[in-house]
Formats: structure tokens, sequence, C-alpha cells
């Protein structure tokens, strides 16, 4: 599987080269592919839910910031020209009742007809800009899916939809955390500045090596751990909340979309 990816796939694939290959094949993250375009989470619900839900994310826009919705029986965008949501992201989750019931690389056979898909910003978006203004990350430099943990930072609630932020870290030398928040304070869309610096244990994070989705990721020395706000969130919320249905992303696979992540950057 890596060498599959390694001969087809690279930083300068295309949001279309990715989409195609995750097709059929696996991928252990879209993190440092079709650099310099926007990749997004998904939360797909039934659309008796989908109110509760936009007004949730309206709520809590650093973990939730939309970035498009796919309406009932709607597939495909302008954000995945030519793309189908149900096959086109490397791994899909399925909740039923709140509780993991199917990990799929294709989640058209669990998609009913009146699910809405949400696609929500991702921090894997920025990550070009902090490698282009010279901050290293070090998931990448490793090979690994990044590093993601729920926090006891409570999201605002709304109707059904209540639980914990999630949120994903990535270590940043000490040197580079003041760049590191203010590149990624130009992104709002996807998610924005990190909502902690340093102290694991003060939201709740007990240790780095137990990461609740993702990898554990190895902090080399003189590097502070640095929070950010996650896309994962909407799993956490739906297994407190219990929906009927819920489709997502698997964590760090994500849809890599066709849209530049420069649209994304505000002044």
């Amino acid at each position: 599987m890596a060498s599959d990816r390694t001969q087809q796939l690279n930083p300068n694939s295309t949001p279309a080269q990715v989409r195609a290959f995750a097709r059929h094949h696996p991928l252990p993250t879209t993190s440092g592919l079709a650099r310099g375009y926007m990749q997004a989470n998904l939360l797909a619900v039934p659309q008796e839910y989908a109110f509760d839900f936009l007004l949730f994310a309206q709520r809590n826009p650093k973990a939730c910031p939309i970035v498009g919705v796919l309406e009932a029986g709607q597939h495909s965008s302008d954000l995945l020209a030519g793309g189908d949501i149900r096959t086109d992201i490397p791994g899909y989750r399925v909740f039923v009742n709140g509780e993991l019931t199917q990990e799929t690389a294709d989640a058209t056979s669990f998609y009913t007809p009146d699910m809405v898909s949400f696609l929500i910003g991702c921090s894997f978006t920025f990550e070009t800009a902090l490698l282009d203004n010279g901050v290293e990350i070090p998931h990448i430099a490793q090979g690994k899916n990044v590093a993601m943990y729920r926090t006891n930072i409570a999201t605002t609630p709304a109707g059904l939809f209540s639980g914990p932020l999630v949120v994903s870290m990535r270590p940043i030398k000490a040197s580079q955390v003041a760049d590191a928040v203010r590149i990624t304070s130009r992104y709002p869309d996807v998610h924005g500045a990190p909502v902690h610096v340093g102290d694991p244990a003060a939201i709740g994070i007990d240790s780095l090596d137990e990461p609740d989705f993702g990898e554990a990721i190895d902090v080399p020395a003189g590097y502070i751990p640095v929070f950010w706000a996650c896309g994962v969130t909407p799993q956490a919320v739906v297994m407190n909340s219990a929906p009927s249905l819920a489709i997502t992303h698997a964590p760090g696979r994500m849809l890599v979309t066709d849209t530049r992540d420069l649209g994304y950057q505000v002044p």
C-alpha cells in the first residue's frame, strides 16, 4: 500500500487524482497530499437532524466551520467536480444510534435518500502555508496521521447535538509557535488559530501518547504541543448525542477538494 501511494500520489498530486486513488486504494492519511488545496471533514445525517446540526455548527464555528452542504440526494458539487461524496474519501465511519458500527471505503450502501452532507473545513488545509513559511510539521515528517484528542472543553449545544471539543495536535518548535499562530489565524474557515498551547492536562488530555483518534506523534526536544479545534468534533458529538444514523470520514482521511487553500486565507 505504501509503495502504491509513493508511486501514484505525492504532494503535487491534484485533488482529482487523490480522490480517484481513494476509490480503489487505502490511504492512511491525506495530510501532505495535493498541497495548496482545501481538505474537508464530512458529517452526513438524515434530513430530520440537518437543522439541528447547522445550528450546532453556527454556535461552534472553531470546531465546525462549514465550507459546503450537499442537500438530500446530492452527491457532488463544485468542491469535488465529477466526484461522489460517497466514494471519494479514503475511509468512512458509520454510526447507528451513536455507536460506531462500520468502517468502510465506500459509503454508497449506507446513504439513504434523505442524507444531508456537511463539509467542514480541515486544518490539513493550512499545513501548506506552515510548510511554505518554514514551520516544520512532525506528523508529516514522521509519515503519520495527525494526533487527535477529546478535551474537557464542552461545545455549545444545539437541538439534539452536544459533546466535547476534539483537538488536533502538532508539535511546533518553540521558536516558531508565534509564527504558527499568526499563519493559521489567517484561515478561520479551516479552524484558524490554535485553541491551546502547551500543557495538555489543562484541557483534559492525560497523555499525548494515547490519542483518541489518529496516531501518537513523537514530540522532538525543543518542541511545544499546539492544539487546534478539529473537525472530528462532530464524531464525538454523534457518540454523545446518538442520532439514528450518521456517516463521517475516517479521522485523518479527508475529502480533498478542488478549491485552493488561498481562497480561505484572510488578510
